[in-house]
């Protein structure tokens, strides 16, 4: 179950001009014993849906009894093999997915970087979706004018903003929704794998917000293949296995250990 964000308290001034107002709590993300269940197929036959049927082996955790924290002002890096649990993280902070078992705590607004562009209406023009996201990411009607045209000017999309979505490339709707996300001035930053949006001078471009961000004093959590960025970026980095911890500290010892088992 999610728990409120205690009451706030102190500001810090970003570089943008807009200040941050930041819990009491030492803890922007927290989670308690953790886990996460899936069903792996629907039942096929009356006696299969059955609950007194429901056969161990159809059920699939991708987390199990997972603990740790993340403070504010840090950034944890999480890295494993493809299915280790490492998105489902990210979907149970920004609230997407509610654990089996556990607490999770998130305090705070929270810009979820995951499956961008997902909430894109095609038929609605770039500047309609700008309005639409900003709302779903909590920022009022006078937050999303106010930002308007450092959104525009950050996506670098100016000459598209009335032209529907559906007919941007995937990449031009990827760096409108990024850039949307990144003016909601959230707490907690959640990124999985979208510093592959664009270019590589968007890239850097992106990768240089996510330093303010740190500076800000804002909780983020990366999921990453990209074993440099966790190196180069993160405090801490988390290696899971199976949905399990399997190892977690200074980034290049994880890295050390996730390149060891990899290799088998």
């Amino acid at each position: 179950m999610r728990f409120p964000g205690p009451a706030w308290c102190w500001a810090i001034t970003s570089s943008s001009g807009w200040s941050r107002i930041l819990p009491t709590s030492s803890e922007a993300v927290g989670f308690e014993n953790v886990s996460k269940r899936f069903r792996l197929r629907d039942g096929k036959t009356l006696k299969e849906t059955l609950p007194s049927f429901v056969s161990r082996n159809s059920i699939f955790y991708a987390l199990e009894d997972l603990s740790f924290e993340v403070g504010w002002g840090e950034t944890l890096g999480i890295i494993g093999r493809n299915g280790s649990g490492k998105s489902t993280i990210l979907k149970l902070i920004a609230g997407v997915m509610t654990p089996t078992r556990g607490r999770v705590r998130a305090n705070g607004r929270i810009a979820p970087l995951i499956e961008l562009g997902a909430c894109f209406h095609p038929d609605l023009t770039g500047l309609e979706n700008v309005y639409l996201n900003a709302s779903i990411l909590g920022m009022s009607d006078r937050e999303a004018r106010e930002q308007l045209e450092s959104i525009i000017d950050f996506a670098e999309l100016a000459q598209f903003m009335d032209t529907p979505v559906k007919r941007y490339s995937s990449g031009m709707s990827l760096r409108l929704a990024f850039s949307v996300a990144i003016h909601s001035q959230p707490d907690i930053l959640l990124i999985d794998e979208a510093m592959a949006v664009g270019d590589k001078e968007f890239q850097e471009k992106c990768l240089e917000r996510m330093r303010d961000f740190q500076r800000q004093g804002a909780a983020i959590v990366v999921v990453t293949h990209a074993l440099e960025l966790v190196r180069d970026y993160c405090d801490r980095a988390m290696l899971l296995e199976h949905g399990h911890k399997a190892a977690e500290g200074a980034p290049a010892e994880v890295i050390d250990r996730y390149v060891s088992i990899a290799a088998g």
